[in-house]
């Protein structure tokens, strides 16, 4: 059977991963659905709001080659990073000089790597944090530093309703205790990736589960929410298929054919 070539962009959490006690784990029919993906020709890759120092370890894990990672500010080709845009650095300045005046803890990411710099240990005492480590910098100045990749405000919801600075920058809420403040265009880096390899937008499939994933469900573009995604994902999906430990990915491409 002859397939066109598509080009896949998956999700990580909640998407290629059912979250478990200690490591995420990947259901044995989504490792066997990218593997006949691959073996018949078709272009995969992670698309992740996650930083590529903190992407590369699960990239590799997974299998995988290809990614948008940063929000789709950052893009690796066969296991090459060709780049990453910063957020707009005075906005971010604003922001965390706002937070100081308001006493709020904050953390800034001005390099690609898996941890975030902190002032103090009052970010880690307000969250309890352990989604990625932080490094204490006493003296800590974002003026110091050319780029910002992302932020982290230590502050529960609606405390970010007052921070004027914050709505100039894009973020979202994934912890209780503290706001991310990062990239949220994964459009913009699947783009990147299809335009660089002279593709058709008509060709690309998306998968997700998650509010940032939004920003990749485009009208261009085929685009399945997982069973367990949230609803106004599931709004915007041209399919939604069962939940990722039911076989989810497995079980759209094989609907499509793809595999």
């Amino acid at each position: 059977m002859n397939i066109a070539r598509k080009y896949f962009f998956f999700d990580i959490d909640g998407t290629l991963t059912v979250p478990a006690k200690g490591a995420a784990e990947v259901p044995e029919s989504t490792k066997e659905a990218l593997r006949r993906l691959r073996e018949n020709g078709h272009f995969t890759a992670i698309a992740t709001g996650r930083s590529h120092g903190k992407a590369i370890g699960i990239m590799k894990e997974l299998g995988f080659d290809n990614m948008v990672s940063d929000g789709g500010y950052g893009v690796t080709l066969n296991g090459e990073l060709l780049g990453i845009e910063p957020l707009n650095r005075q906005d971010c300045i604003d922001l965390v000089h706002e937070c100081i005046e308001k006493d709020i803890p904050w953390g800034i990411q001005p390099d690609n790597r898996d941890t975030r710099m902190v002032p103090d240990e009052r970010f880690m005492e307000v969250t309890h944090d352990q989604y990625m480590k932080s490094e204490i910098v006493k003296g800590l100045d974002p003026e110091n530093y050319e780029h910002i990749y992302k932020l982290y405000i230590a502050c529960e919801y609606p405390a970010e309703e007052s921070l004027v600075s914050l709505k100039k920058l894009p973020w979202c809420r994934f912890m209780k205790e503290y706001i991310f403040v990062e990239p949220a265009d994964k459009a913009r880096g699947i783009r990147r990736i299809v335009d660089h390899f002279g593709g058709d937008y008509k060709d690309v499939v998306v998968f997700g589960d998650e509010r940032n994933d939004l920003s990749m469900f485009s009208d261009e573009w085929t685009c399945i929410a997982m069973g367990n995604a949230v609803q106004d994902l599931k709004d915007q999906a041209d399919y939604v298929t069962d939940a990722v430990g039911e076989d989810g990915i497995y079980n759209a491409c094989a609907h499509f054919g793809w595999i």
